[in-house]
């Protein structure tokens, strides 16, 4: 792995644990009790996973459609260009 990519896992690494940590934080001192926690927690998690969604599929059209345009510009020539040569 490049060096590039070892500092891009490391800050995904840092990313992560400190997303659970203060998930776990926050659990600890929610004042909430456990059932209406694990309630919203799974509300959460089902709106999240429909929102995931709807941004995969957006990013998955706006890349077809690069590629798309990419394959329009970068279409061959029908016929070659004809060179032509004059002499003075």
């Amino acid at each position: 792995m490049s060096e590039q990519g070892k500092q891009v896992a490391k800050v995904a690494a840092i990313i992560a644990g400190g997303a659970v940590l203060g998930a776990g934080l926050g659990l600890l001192f929610a004042p909430k009790s456990g059932v209406q926690t694990r309630r919203d927690l799974s509300r959460y998690a089902k709106k999240a996973q429909v929102q995931a969604l709807r941004m995969g599929r957006a990013v998955q059209a706006g890349v077809k459609d690069v590629i798309n345009h990419r394959n329009e510009i970068a279409k061959p020539c029908e016929e070659p260009p004809v060179l032509t040569a004059t002499l003075n």
